[in-house]
């Protein structure tokens, strides 16, 4: 992206503001620094002209994720570094009595006038939440999270409802339309689901409304569901196309471990290369907060998933949304962690390989030798002599892995055989395969068309 000048300074009028009653409490109607911002940058130059992108349908696109512990009151250890209305009370002497498992309001207020902000600047907009069931919880007075799917799926009913709510409500101090979204795993594993969930999203940026994008809980199984909302937002960072992905989260950037268990954690600005990575976070990377399902470890498998589809990520506190701001126009210090993306030549940029590659669930694997590695690379199919092992239970036509034989994720695609019939004929040239099935069957394990290679980078 060209780089934007930077936006002369406000006036000294200050900021004003006016009340405005959002679930019945009072809540300051603000006009940011930032919004003041993108006029000064129009009336230079608009940012489409700037960003070399038209306003449709190449508007870049911003796709941003606010986790439970961001948009949830809870007491945590994240949170001693931020200045909060509840701290300052605090430290009066006063007592605002905030509930635990309330919805932080003044924290949602900053992200809806980001999200507004770059509305105005000509960015589309995705935002993917979590809460439902946390929000659940809180309206039937349940102070701790449930473990039953059933209760979970319960609680996601009624809190979808709330959450959206809050949403409908704070934007509509803007005048600006949103709409809600929910997607299921399997939306994503059938093609049809997948280019209708697509066209949708899509329809709903070109008329210039915000998807509100959450996982329908109340639907999914345990095998097949996203289980949270970093992978979510991934998969939907993909499916639009997106230049940004913005993983909000209680902790300002990623650690070489994790912060609250070692002083000695130092974080990492970028990383170039995910598969060196080299982290570890102790009780599974798990989040500040019993409200949500992620954690720093989900965030990284959000950011291989976005960054193989070519979208840039950034990990970031949530109590600072207006940071995004100043990361995508270019102004300021880089804050948070972030994630380059694959070159537009690496990425997956294909629809049905997208589709391949991040929508379908592989059901097993398969090991291949250095020779069939080499022929994959040069855009050939994959036949049944290169294969050395297999493992997992799939049909013909569903997804594999493909692994060296150093357990690298090389590929993935669709196969044409089974589990039994791969294990008959691996390592068996193609004029074998038919007489040892006792049918006619096709030369290639997985057709060049069905293959998706990953890039030496990423492996």
């Amino acid at each position: 992206m060209s780089e934007i000048l930077p936006p002369t300074a406000p006036s000294s009028g200050g900021t004003g503001r006016s009340d405005k009653t959002i679930l019945g409490r009072s809540v300051p109607q603000m006009t940011s620094d930032s919004e003041s911002d993108i006029d000064n940058v129009r009336r230079n130059q608009s940012l489409a002209e700037l960003t070399g992108f038209s306003h449709e349908p190449d508007t870049p696109t911003v796709v941003i994720k606010v986790g439970t512990s961001t948009i949830m009151r809870e007491s945590s250890p994240a949170s001693d570094s931020v200045v909060t209305a509840s701290s300052v009370a605090e430290a009066a002497g006063m007592s605002l009595d905030a509930d635990e498992g309330e919805l932080a309001i003044s924290t949602l207020a900053l992200l809806t006038d980001t999200i507004l902000t770059l509305k105005r600047g000509g960015f589309g907009v995705v935002l993917v939440t979590s809460g439902a069931v946390g929000m659940g919880c809180r309206e039937m007075g349940i102070t701790q999270r449930p473990d039953s799917l059933a209760a979970k799926q319960a609680l996601a009913a009624v809190g979808q409802l709330k959450l959206m709510q809050a949403y409908a409500d704070l934007f509509r101090l803007g005048n600006q339309p949103v709409a809600q979204v929910l997607l299921s795993r399997t939306d994503f594993t059938q093609k049809h689901q997948y280019f209708n969930a697509r066209n949708t999203l899509m329809e709903l940026l070109k008329l210039g409304v915000i998807p509100i994008v959450n996982e329908n809980d109340t639907v999914a199984t345990e095998e097949l569901r996203f289980g949270d909302n970093d992978s979510l937002s991934a998969f939907v960072a993909g499916l639009v196309s997106a230049k940004w992905l913005f993983l909000l989260t209680d902790v300002d950037q990623l650690y070489t471990d994790n912060p609250r268990n070692n002083p000695d954690a130092e974080p990492i600005a970028v990383v170039k290369n995910i598969e060196e990575l080299d982290v570890g976070f102790g009780q599974s990377g798990k989040g500040g907060t019993q409200w949500g399902t992620g954690g720093m470890i989900t965030k990284i498998v959000a950011a291989r998933l976005a960054t193989a589809a070519g979208v840039t990520v950034c990990v970031s506190h949530g109590r600072h949304p207006h940071r995004i701001l100043d990361f995508v126009m270019n102004r300021g210090e880089m804050c948070g962690t972030v994630f380059i993306a694959r070159s537009r030549k690496a990425a997956i940029r294909k629809g049905r390989k997208r589709w391949i590659a991040q929508g379908l669930v592989p059901r097993g694997k398969i090991w291949i030798d250095d020779g069939a590695v080499r022929a994959i690379r040069m855009k050939k199919s994959l036949f049944p002599v290169g294969v050395r092992k297999v493992e997992g239970s799939f049909e013909s036509n569903n997804s594999i892995t493909v692994l060296d034989l150093q357990d690298r994720e090389v590929a993935c695609g669709i196969s044409n055989f089974s589990r039994d019939e791969c294990e008959m004929i691996l390592g068996k040239h193609s004029d074998e395969v038919n007489e040892i099935l006792g049918y006619h069957a096709d030369e290639e394990l997985i057709h060049r068309g069905n293959l998706v290679v990953f890039k030496m980078e990423d492996c």
